[in-house]
């Protein structure tokens, strides 16, 4: 089933008008010439590319494997095809390394030209100096979704070219629950996951990676609180131990009750393999997870997000924009940066669509039966915060997390969590 990713579901931020992206028409050129010629000729009239090099350079990227790589290295030959000077290199950096990497590798003169890192990033990578600003800014700006141009914004510049937005929803298997019994709320997923145990010994009704602070995050959102305030940039009030977040984490430990499993045995490999077998009916996960399930033969939908008690829209989920940033390291910023904005094509983002899953950072349609249940979820989702203290968070949320799920105290837990995102 055809589903159109429409900019004006993806109104994250409730940003404003969005356009579609903008591609030139390649300059028609019947006469005959070398290969050179020709790319001079067909290269886009943006002043991306006024002072890219005849040379020939090599561009050295990281980024991770299991799609994203795949990805690079065909968008890299046909960049290659357009621009025959320039050679891209693929190197296995993992999404989660590449922030820590780049400070090592980077004044010791061994890093990338470009790499993949989440947004929520971007302070730590600005403020050590490891990130270029994006080069045509503007231009990017009017070509990508807003919310994630917004979520690579620090201080009203924008870093980075965003390849691909993600957020996470409800998953069901379509064997052990029906589309009409999906719980639109959160006490709906208890009452059915109670009875759905009773009946089926060995598997759940409900499971999720519990110690996980990308998605504990969602029972702390009611009233519209928000970690580091509505614009994520509070450094000094996390909210993580608000009355509201407090409140929330009650009802998230309550959940016990329906998946009797400690924190240490509900990790992410271990909840996608019990949904990928088929003993979970409902379960928290996102689009880079459609592949392995289908895979598995699992049939299965997804939906929005379940509401918290005395809420009526979904909850909140974190969005993610994963984004390619040019290495202020590098010797060839003008080259890294045109690669980048090459990989925010249509032809390329639908390719990088085939073969990751992810969501598209542009306005084009994809052909997925799984989309409209992740951008309606992103219409209630809120981008992870940028500032430095984000970096912090993560561990301090997990922690926070799986021992709240195990029987602590939430108001103790959660003000340690604060204390130490804000290095108290």
């Amino acid at each position: 089933m055809k589903r159109k990713l429409i900019a004006i579901l993806m109104t994250m931020l409730l940003i404003g008008t969005l356009f579609t992206a903008c591609s030139k028409e390649e300059p028609k050129n019947d006469s005959k010439g070398t290969t050179a010629d020709q790319a001079e000729k067909d290269k886009p009239d943006d002043t991306s590319a006024g002072d890219v090099t005849s040379d020939p350079v090599t561009l050295t990227v990281w980024e991770s494997t299991l799609g994203p790589d795949e990805f690079i290295k065909q968008a890299g030959e046909a960049f290659n095809a357009k621009y025959p000077n320039i050679t891209i290199e693929y190197v296995n950096v993992e999404l989660g390394d590449s922030a820590t990497q780049i400070a090592l590798d980077g004044p010791a003169g061994v890093g990338p030209d470009l790499f993949a890192a989440p947004h929520d990033k971007l302070g730590e990578l600005m403020t050590g100096g490891h990130v270029l600003p994006t080069a045509n800014a503007d231009t990017i700006r009017n070509n990508v979704l807003g919310a994630t141009s917004v979520a690579l914004t620090y201080d009203g510049t924008m870093y980075g070219y965003p390849v691909s937005a993600e957020t996470y929803a409800l998953f069901y298997n379509k064997a052990l629950i029906s589309e009409d019994q999906v719980p639109k709320t959160w006490e709906e997923v208890v009452s059915f996951s109670e009875k759905f145990n009773a009946e089926n010994s060995g598997k759940y009704g409900f499971m999720m990676d519990v110690g996980n602070g990308y998605y504990s995050i969602i029972f702390t959102t009611s009233d519209n609180n928000r970690l580091f305030g509505p614009e994520g940039t509070d450094t000094t009030n996390t909210n993580i131990n608000s009355p509201a977040s407090v409140e929330g984490m009650k009802f998230f430990q309550g959940l016990r009750s329906i998946l009797d499993i400690p924190a240490a045995d509900l990790t992410t490999s271990i909840t996608d393999a019990a949904f990928s077998s088929g003993n979970a009916a409902l379960y928290i996960t996102g689009l880079w997870n459609v592949t392995n399930f289908e895979d598995a033969g699992i049939d299965f939908g997804v939906a929005p997000l379940p509401s918290l008690p005395g809420n009526d829209t979904p909850v909140a989920s974190f969005s993610g924009t994963r984004a390619m940033f040019v290495s202020a390291y590098s010797d060839y910023p003008e080259e890294a940066a045109l690669f980048a904005e090459f990989l925010l094509s249509e032809e390329m983002q639908k390719l990088r669509f085939d073969l990751t899953g992810s969501l598209p950072s542009i306005n084009i349609a994809v052909e997925s039966p799984y989309i409209e249940g992740f951008l309606k979820q992103l219409d209630y989702a809120f981008p992870m915060p940028s500032i430095p203290q984000m970096g912090a968070y993560w561990d301090a949320m997990n922690a926070a997390s799986a021992n709240i799920w195990d029987g602590a105290d939430i108001q103790a837990e959660l003000d340690a969590c604060n204390a130490a995102i804000l290095g108290q």
